[in-house]
């Protein structure tokens, strides 16, 4: 028996329900656009099988893994590796076995509609996942991978994946987004330039990271100037490999546009580790500020994905490092943050730059007064713990009044589970047909507009805002 009830996610009420059914025909089978999101290019690159169910859906997803661990389960249970080389579990079926005792966890999350779309429609499993449907479950699923048209490369157009965008650091080598090109596949997988740990004097390792900075680009780093010829080097690398985006994931929104002389000055107690974590603060904001005017000049599109604690737990941090579940949101403000940046380069109508936030208050308040006015400025779509139906619905419902559709980027999944793309394009999809159908059947859009709104935001607005 199915588990995706065919009407998910549409309004209650019947007229209203019909016209979203109808929006959403036009636009569900549109091509998938993911102009920001963390897969990775060695998939694509090897094209080799996935190594197992547990690998493919549990062990490589924060989402699933930190629920798992809410509930007291050792991460080292479900396969998450440790730094220091300790035992993890790599039995994948053990894992599954877990994962699917504890599948009722999931229930209202988006990662249960997820994970029941991915079952569904990539692998044919219609049982609801239980223990006792555990390992016919895992076998199933385990036996498709093993044919090739569950291999990455043909998943990939399976999913109708127009764009892909994998995010790397600026020392990468992006070896794999090389060897995809070489290989003559035409799967368009593109990088994003992400330079956090070039720019953030708290990010482990800066000094040392600014320094290799200089070994790849033969720019002397240990200088302002140098350094920031630096940064236009490797942009312009990763531009080569496909980026139209930066990305960057700071703990606050904070911008500033400094002197010349302030910021080197700022940039020499970052590199002796001694600045303190105001002025660490400060010098990350004034890289955005230096991003956006590179932006003007290499045209790739500026990401600001602030709010974020990252890391929270300093006991897993040491134990699994970086990225393991513990990023919880905190309150952002955006306002005074921004203005430094805004006064710099705001009104500049070649410029984009797309903001993200994990604080809906500011939505209504804050993000869409200021994207609604400065041209240069977007709004990304509801992000991370919010791209859920009803973090979707708000975003649309605040953000809507004041900034219009336009003035955002349609939707992008941002995510490390391949085969969640398609389910949570769809969710999105879903959603904002029912938003269309709702305005529709108040008065408050002429349904004409509404299909063509409708293909805006599932497709046209990602790939304009994107440059893709």
């Amino acid at each position: 028996m199915s588990q995706l009830n065919p009407d998910r996610l549409f309004p209650l009420e019947e007229n209203t329900r019909q016209v979203a059914r109808e929006l959403y025909q036009t636009v569900k089978d549109l091509p998938i656009i993911s102009p920001h999101g963390h897969t990775d290019p060695r998939w694509f690159a090897e094209n080799e099988a996935f190594p197992d169910p547990a690998q493919l859906f549990i062990t490589p997803d924060h989402y699933v893994f930190r629920m798992l661990c809410s509930q007291g389960l050792a991460l080292e249970s479900l396969g998450i590796p440790r730094a220091d080389g300790g035992w993890t579990e790599t039995d994948g079926r053990k894992i599954w076995r877990i994962f699917a005792e504890n599948y009722h966890l999931f229930r209202a999350t988006p990662s249960r509609m997820w994970l029941d779309h991915a079952f569904e429609e990539v692998f044919g499993w219609t049982e609801r996942l239980n223990a006792q449907t555990a390992d016919a479950a895992y076998d199933h699923i385990a036996d498709c991978l093993a044919k090739p048209e569950f291999r990455p490369r043909a998943l990939f157009e399976r999913f109708k994946i127009e764009a892909i965008a994998t995010t790397e650091g600026a020392l990468d080598d992006l070896k794999w987004h090389r060897q995809i090109r070489e290989s003559g596949w035409t799967g368009k997988v593109i990088t994003a330039y992400r330079p956090d740990a070039v720019v953030d004097p708290e990010f482990d390792g800066f000094a040392g990271n600014v320094e290799a900075l200089g070994e790849l680009t033969g720019e002397d780093t240990s200088t302002w100037e140098g350094y920031l010829q630096a940064h236009r080097i490797r942009r312009a690398y990763f531009k080569d490999f496909g980026a139209t985006s930066s990305d960057h994931g700071h703990p606050t929104a904070r911008t500033e546009n400094l002197s010349a002389a302030d910021a080197a000055a700022l940039f020499a107690k970052a590199l002796k580790g001694s600045c303190t974590p105001e002025e660490a603060d400060a010098f990350r904001g004034h890289m955005l500020t230096e991003m956006a005017r590179m932006s003007l000049e290499d045209g790739l599109v500026l990401q600001i994905h602030s709010g974020s604690f990252r890391n929270h737990s300093a006991p897993t941090m040491g134990i699994f490092s970086r990225d393991k579940g513990f990023d919880i949101p905190t309150r952002t403000e955006y306002v005074q943050a921004l203005k430094p940046l805004l006064d710099a380069v705001g009104m500049e109508p070649d410029l984009t730059i797309i903001l993200f936030t994990l604080d809906e208050t500011t939505c209504a308040r804050e993000l869409a007064p200021l994207a609604g006015v400065y041209p240069a400025l977007k709004l990304g779509p509801a992000w991370w713990f919010y791209d859920s139906p009803e973090g979707m619905r708000r975003f649309r419902e605040t953000t809507t009044e004041t900034a219009g559709f336009y003035n955002t980027v349609g939707f992008n999944d941002d995510t490390r589970a391949f085969c969640s793309i398609p389910a949570r394009h769809d969710v999105a999809r879903r959603v904002d047909c029912a938003y269309l159908a709702t305005l529709v059947a108040t008065g408050r859009l002429a349904a004409d507009e509404a299909y063509e709104v409708a293909q805006d935001l599932s497709y046209r607005l990602a790939k304009q805002a994107y440059r893709l």
